[in-house]
C-alpha cells in the first residue's frame, strides 16, 4: 500500500510553513528565552487561528478533533520553525481534560484552548512544568488525579533556553480523579516526535546551505565526499522517521508511537551533531540561529519518554507507561 497525503493536508502544512516563515520565529524564540512573551503570544494566536490546537479538542468542546495525523503535520512545521511555548503540553492537556466521565472542566476550559485564548502546561509527579509562567492553565498529575494548579514557583533555565521550567504550586481544584493518561501520553509522544522531525529537517536544510557557501582550499566544503556522506546519513535517517511518524498518527498504537518517537528524536539528534560539526566554531555560538534548533533537538530527545523508555515500549508490544 502506498500512503500519500491528500491535497488538503499538503495545503495545510504549506500554509503553516508560509505563515511561520513570515513570522521571523528566531526573534520570537529569543524574546521568549528572556521571559518576554509578547511576540510569542501573538504568534500563538495566529497558530490557533490556523486551527492547530482545535485539532486536539473534540468537536463537543468547540474543536475539530481529535485528528492525530493533521496534528503531526502541524507539529512538523512548528518544529521546523522552532516555535517556542508549551505546544505539546497544550494538546496533551486537551486530551487529559476531555474525560468521558466528567465533562464539567472540559466545557469550561477546552474552548479557550482550541481558540488559542490560553495555553496549557502539565507537570507529572510534582516535577517541572514547561513555561508555567506563560501558561494560563497549569495542570498537575498527582496520586489523587488531575488538579488545576493555583500558581507556579521560580523559573528555571534548561538546556534549551526557550524551554523555561517552573515547579507548580501544590493543591488546587481537582478536575478529574481518573484522567485518560494513556491517550494523553500517546499524543504527547506523537507530537514530540513530529516536532523533532521538523527540527531535524530545519537543521539539515541550514547545514546544506552552509556547506555550499563555506570554502576550504578554494572550493565549497559541500563538494568533499566525507561531508556528503554525513549529510546523506542525516537525510536517510530523517526520511526513514517521517513515515513512522505519519503511520503512528494513523494507528495510535503504543508501540507504533514509541517507535516513531525514538526514531524521529534520534534522527534529529544525530542531524544536530552533524550540523554542529560541519558549521565549525560558529555553530557553538548562541548568537547564531543554528543554536535555536541544536538545543531543541537535544531537549526533545528525552521529553515525554527517553529513548530507553520508548524502546522498552516497542519491545514489550505496546505496554504504556506514564
Amino acid at each position: 500500500m502506498r500512503f500519500l497525503l491528500d491535497a488538503e493536508q499538503r495545503e495545510f502544512a504549506a500554509s503553516l510553513d508560509a505563515m511561520l516563515t513570515a513570522a521571523d520565529t528566531p526573534s520570537v524564540v529569543r524574546d521568549w528565552s528572556r521571559g518576554d512573551h509578547t511576540s510569542g503570544l501573538a504568534l500563538w494566536r495566529r497558530i490557533a487561528e490556523a486551527g492547530v490546537f482545535a485539532l486536539a479538542v473534540p468537536e463537543a468542546y468547540e474543536g475539530l478533533g481529535p485528528r492525530p495525523l493533521e496534528l503531526a503535520l502541524a507539529f512538523v512545521e512548528l518544529g521546523r520553525h522552532a516555535v517556542p511555548g508549551p505546544l505539546v503540553e497544550t494538546v496533551t492537556a486537551a486530551t487529559l481534560l476531555a474525560s468521558p466521565d466528567d465533562t464539567g472542566p472540559a466545557k469550561r476550559l477546552l474552548p479557550a484552548l482550541a481558540a488559542g485564548e490560553t495555553m496549557a502546561t502539565v507537570a507529572r509527579d510534582h516535577g517541572y512544568a514547561l513555561d508555567g509562567d506563560a501558561a494560563g492553565l497549569r495542570l498537575s498529575l498527582t496520586a489523587e488525579g488531575l488538579r488545576l494548579s493555583p500558581g507556579h514557583g521560580p523559573v528555571r533555565s534548561s538546556l534549551d533556553p526557550a524551554r523555561r521550567l517552573t515547579p507548580l504550586d501544590p493543591g488546587g481544584e481537582l478536575l478529574a480523579t481518573e484522567p485518560p493518561l494513556a491517550p494523553a501520553l500517546l499524543l504527547a509522544r506523537l507530537t514530540t516526535a513530529a516536532q523533532a522531525l521538523g527540527v531535524g529537517l530545519a537543521l539539515l536544510d541550514r547545514t546544506v546551505a552552509h556547506v555550499k557557501q563555506r570554502t576550504q582550499f578554494g572550493v565549497p566544503i559541500g563538494s568533499f565526499q566525507a561531508v556528503r556522506h554525513q549529510l546523506a546519513d542525516a537525510k536517510i535517517a530523517l526520511e526513514f522517521a517521517r513515515p513512522l511518524v505519519l503511520g503512528a498518527a494513523l494507528t495510535m498504537a503504543g508501540e507504533d508511537v514509541a517507535a516513531a518517537k525514538v526514531t524521529a528524536c534520534e534522527a534529529a539528534y544525530a542531524t544536530a551533531r552533524t550540523a554542529l560539526q560541519l558549521h565549525g566554531a560558529i555553530g557553538y555560538t548562541a548568537e547564531y540561529d543554528l543554536s535555536l534548533w541544536l538545543t531543541k533537538a537535544r531537549a526533545l530527545r528525552t521529553a515525554w519518554g527517553s529513548p530507553e523508555e520508548c524502546r522498552d515500549t516497542v519491545l514489550s508490544g505496546g505496554g504504556r507507561r506514564w
